[in-house]
C-alpha cells in the first residue's frame, strides 16, 4: 500500500466504527477509548485489526495490537506499520 496520512488512516477507523459498529459519529474521536469509552470488546478490537490490515496489506504485531487502547492508538499502530 502506498503511504497514507494519518488523518486518512483515523478516516477508515472512522469510517469501519461507524458504518459496521454503528458507532455515532461524534464519538469516534482520536481521544475515544475503544472499550470505556465507545463500549466495544475484545472481538470488536479484533474486527477492527482485520479491517484495517485488509487496507493495508500488513498485519499488525500481537505484541502492537495488545496496546491498542484509543483511536489514536489504532492510527499510530496502523501508521507505524506503513511507514
Amino acid at each position: 500500500m502506498s503511504k497514507c496520512s494519518k488523518k486518512e488512516i483515523f478516516e477508515e477507523v472512522k469510517k469501519i466504527l461507524v458504518e459496521e459498529m454503528e458507532i455515532g459519529e461524534e464519538a469516534v474521536t482520536l481521544d475515544a477509548n475503544l472499550f470505556e469509552d465507545l463500549d466495544l470488546d475484545s472481538i470488536d478490537a479484533v474486527d477492527i485489526a482485520v479491517r484495517m490490515q485488509k487496507f493495508t496489506d500488513k498485519k499488525l504485531p500481537p505484541e502492537e495490537f495488545k496496546k491498542i487502547r484509543t483511536i489514536n492508538d489504532v492510527v499510530e499502530a496502523v501508521y507505524g506499520l506503513i511507514e
